[in-house]
């Protein structure tokens, strides 16, 4: 063998233990699969942007977060059910499905239960939050933190909202959610749930006459282009929350694990922030595009029509949770 063909057939040799090392190391990321409902400009994908940041960062590529809105992997319950069994490893959900799995989150649905941005904020970031996050282990899923979509408010298509009695008769697309069905069955209204991906269809068809989400949703899905009218009715706020699969988290170590939860708590922030922002700008956008806003909404007649569904939950539930939301320094 000459020296030249033992140099090139050594230095052939580097070059394909070096191109293995490295596809090695490419291998080693791990794909974590994040999945919500909402548009890739939604306050839901800003979470998800800081959530993948964050992830990438403190891991140092160790999980690679691929994003896939707008119901790319199911409906919100689809995709909750796929956090169980493996199939999604990390979803941003709103509570409409969740207590479906998780009955303890129903009281967070009840109408009118939180005065303000503040307090509803107050209480999810205490021992409260903390305990229903802690709840979800029990259910097969994990709860990594509580981020948010806001108070959520009326549009339809027919008519001008501004008392229970505008409402009635109107069929509105309501959450897969007992709760605010039962709320909104007290006011005459006839609930229609369905997934949220079905949703501006069945309005462009009419199969519906009104939705209900917060301004975040209503600007993110452009319902404008299927709803006339909107009421500043904020009946429900509306929290949402970072769920992860059991399947992936449980066989991680603390600090990985540490890593989720910090990745989640700086989607909760971002996402607050987006939330924030649309809701000092998104009635404008909304009234540029063409939607008639009642923002004189006297909320008292509304707060009254929705009382039994208090009823509903404490008989089925009890009052314990929802007696200390109501006692806590928030």
């Amino acid at each position: 063998m000459t020296a030249h063909f033992a140099r090139k057939t050594f230095t052939t040799a580097i070059t394909g233990a070096s191109l293995a090392f490295l596809a090695l190391h490419a291998q080693a990321a791990q794909t974590v699969n994040l999945g919500h409902t909402l548009s890739d400009s939604s306050h839901y994908s800003v979470g998800a942007d800081a959530f993948k940041e964050t992830l990438e960062r403190l891991s140092d590529g160790e999980f690679e977060v691929v994003e896939h809105t707008a119901g790319a992997l199911g409906g919100e319950r689809a995709m909750i059910e796929g956090l169980q069994i493996g199939t999604v490893d990390v979803v941003i959900t709103s509570t409409g499905p969740l207590g479906n799995f998780v009955p303890e989150t129903y009281v967070l649905d009840l109408p009118f239960l939180f005065e303000d941005y503040d307090q509803a904020r107050c209480v999810l970031d205490s021992e409260i939050g903390q305990e229903l996050l802690d709840k979800m282990s029990d259910h097969d899923i994990v709860g990594l933190a509580w981020s948010e979509n806001g108070f959520r408010h009326m549009t339809n298509s027919q008519r001008s909202v501004k008392t229970p009695a505008d409402a009635e008769g109107l069929k509105v697309r309501t959450m897969e959610n007992k709760v605010h069905m039962a709320a909104f069955e007290q006011m005459g209204v006839h609930p229609t749930p369905m997934a949220f991906p079905e949703v501006f269809t069945a309005l462009q068809q009419g199969t519906v006459d009104g939705q209900e989400n917060p301004i975040t949703v209503i600007v993110a899905t452009k319902f404008w282009e299927v709803q006339d009218h909107l009421s500043l009715t904020g009946h429900v706020y509306s929290p949402a929350a970072v769920l992860g699969s059991p399947i992936l988290l449980d066989g991680l170590s603390d600090e990985e694990r540490g890593w989720f939860v910090e990745a989640a708590q700086a989607a909760a922030e971002a996402t607050r922030e987006e939330v924030s922002r649309l809701e000092r700008e998104g009635i404008a956008l909304l009234r540029e595009n063409g939607m008639t806003v009642e923002t004189d909404i006297d909320k008292a007649p509304f707060q009254e029509a929705v009382q039994p569904a208090y009823e509903i939950y404490t008989e089925q539930y009890g009052s314990e949770m929802l007696d200390r939301i109501r006692a806590s320094d928030c």
